[in-house]
């Protein structure tokens, strides 16, 4: 079987003007990035406002695995299926991070044939849109210590500096350093440290903005540092906004590209739902509303938290409401879930599938019981997958009173997702759908976030040291208590103990640090050991790639 890449490579392209068109988006709103990816112009997408919306389709997963469970791949399969039905419909997905592409966890263009392309340049500098984001923040970590280094006229404290610089990349080392070494003309030396860009406050303000304006004043609400009395100093104080909103004006502007069926696709914004909120961008989320009848767009990592932030924070922020929620998982996965070993996972095994489908039927019921939402379970089904364990799920969709569908999308194209297209698109017909947040903007800060730990994670309680408590008490005083909470906590379990699977019960929650983003309008809480600046695993994907005599990339997924 050919690599993702191979098959990326092989792929028939066409022109980036004749894509637009299917969407009714004519050649001069364009603006072209080669032949086969293109920035579309906002004073277009402006032009769109009175057009009504289509259906949106959120795409999110069962809590992720080693054995690997396909949600942007099934995004993209089900795109190309809802168009193989006769369909209008767009695919609108993140941007991915350099860090997992040259790390461990790979891009995020699908995979076989279900892929967004260029393949190459979308898992690698794309646009230049994480570039923007990366220099935007930077730009705003320099003017901070140059004021401080030329007076410091806001009487910054330079204990209490809180705005770290950023890098695309996986690295460790940057995690916690010491800056401003050397002679007096370098500034004042302070223990600090680098988040990934996609962890960036940047990041979310960029994904939640609806326009340059918004963008703009958005930036200059960022809290950078405090001063000796605790009074909060603005990025606007030191006249850094305007020049951030400089540098990502052009990164504002949506991407599109097409899919190996030469269907269009909108990719824009950030993942990692992990430590961020996870989304695409508001704007080519409402945009492609408005050029489609069907919009196919993800969440990051598991519904526990790429869905949660999607629905408490991006939903609530821009007034959307999904039409349906479709839950990708495998039968590996949920073999892996249910304690079988990564060796095994090939091996037929009902008792595994039994055991793993606890963690299937939580991510369910909270979607379905806690946000009121219709539901489709999609299988991104594989060659090795047993009759037996098939009608194991069967049993389990009875139960559950939701449609569980297994695609072969993967070897198949839109073909191999028709069954699930049909299916989304009964169910939104069909279905009740009574979408609500999971607490009101009015409850306090330390009871949203006991509120997602208990009715999401299945926690019994959560904890915070007295200083992070207080912290959040100050957070709440201070004018903050109707932001939404964005948890960042491991991705592979509902607990904050990575190796805890399927659906662990009555845990603990412990809150290790809090942090405001008073531009993107949520609190930050991190918990467990996740950080925000992921390192590289032992034998980094970034070894097997490389470029051949004739300019062809190898060896990338």
């Amino acid at each position: 079987m050919k690599s993702d890449i191979e098959i990326a490579q092989a792929a028939k392209l066409e022109k980036i003007s004749k894509i637009a068109g299917k969407l009714d988006i004519p050649e001069d709103s364009l603006e072209p990035f080669g032949h086969y990816k293109a920035k579309i112009s906002l004073d277009y997408l402006n032009s769109l406002e009175s057009k009504p919306d289509g259906k949106l389709i959120l795409v999110t997963a069962i809590s992720p695995t080693p054995a690997g469970e396909g949600k942007t791949t099934t995004s993209v399969g089900l795109g190309d299926a809802l168009n193989k039905i006769g369909k209008k419909a767009l695919v609108t997905i993140r941007e991915p991070s350099l860090g997992p592409v040259f790390g461990m966890k790979g891009g995020a263009a699908g995979g076989g044939m279900a892929q967004v392309i260029p393949m190459e340049d979308i898992n690698l500098h794309f646009t230049g849109d994480f570039n923007a984001i990366q220099l935007a923040n930077n730009l705003l970590a320099a003017m901070l210590d140059n004021h401080i280094h030329h007076g410091n006229k806001l009487e910054i404290d330079v204990r209490r500096v809180a705005w770290k610089r950023v890098l695309d990349m996986n690295d460790r080392a940057l995690r916690s350093t010491v800056c401003s070494l050397g002679s007096v003309g370098n500034g004042f030396p302070r223990q600090d440290g680098f988040d990934i860009v996609v962890a960036s406050e940047i990041m979310a303000i960029f994904c939640l903005a609806t326009s340059i304006t918004d963008l703009k004043e958005r930036l200059g609400k960022i809290v950078v540092a405090y001063t000796r009395d605790r009074k909060p100093i603005l990025a606007k104080d030191i006249n850094a906004h305007g020049a951030m909103t400089v540098l990502l004006k052009d990164a504002m502007k949506p991407n599109l590209v097409q899919t190996l069926e030469n269907n269009p696709a909108m990719i824009h914004g950030g993942p990692f739902a992990n430590i961020a909120h996870g989304c695409n961008s508001v704007i080519a989320t409402k945009a492609s509303l408005k050029l489609a009848d069907y919009v196919v767009t993800e969440a990051g990592f598991g519904a526990d938290l790429g869905a949660e932030k999607f629905l408490d924070i991006k939903c609530r922020k821009a007034n959307l409401k999904p039409s349906v929620v479709v839950l990708v998982a495998t039968i590996r996965a949920l073999k892996y879930h249910g304690g079988c070993s990564l060796e095994d996972l090939n091996k037929e095994s009902t008792d595994y599938l039994s055991k793993g489908l606890t963690n299937l039927e939580r991510h369910v019921n909270n979607l379905k019981n806690h946000y009121g939402l219709p539901v489709v379970v999609g299988i991104n089904g594989f060659s090795f997958d047993t009759e037996k364990e098939k009608d194991l799920l069967k049993a389990k969709s009875d139960e559950l009173n939701v449609p569980i569908v297994s695609s072969t999308h993967w070897a198949d194209g839109g073909a191999g997702a028709k069954e699930l297209a049909e299916t989304v698109v009964n169910t939104i017909d069909n279905s009740e759908n009574n979408f609500n947040y999971l607490y009101p903007d009015e409850m306090s800060l330390w009871d949203k976030m006991e509120t997602i730990a208990k009715k999401i994670y299945g926690a019994s309680s959560i904890s915070a040291p007295a200083n992070v408590k207080k912290q959040i008490d100050e957070l709440q005083v201070n004018g903050y208590g109707s932001f939404p909470v964005c948890v960042a906590k491991t991705q592979y379990s509902f607990s904050t103990d990575p190796s805890l699977r399927g659906a662990p019960s009555n845990h603990e929650i412990p809150i290790r640090e809090v942090r405001l983003s008073a531009g993107a309008e949520f609190i930050v809480m991190v918990c467990g050991d996740i950080m925000t600046m992921p390192g590289l695993p032992k034998v980094p994907a970034a070894e097997r790639i490389d470029i051949d005599e004739d300019g062809n990339i190898i060896g990338l997924f």
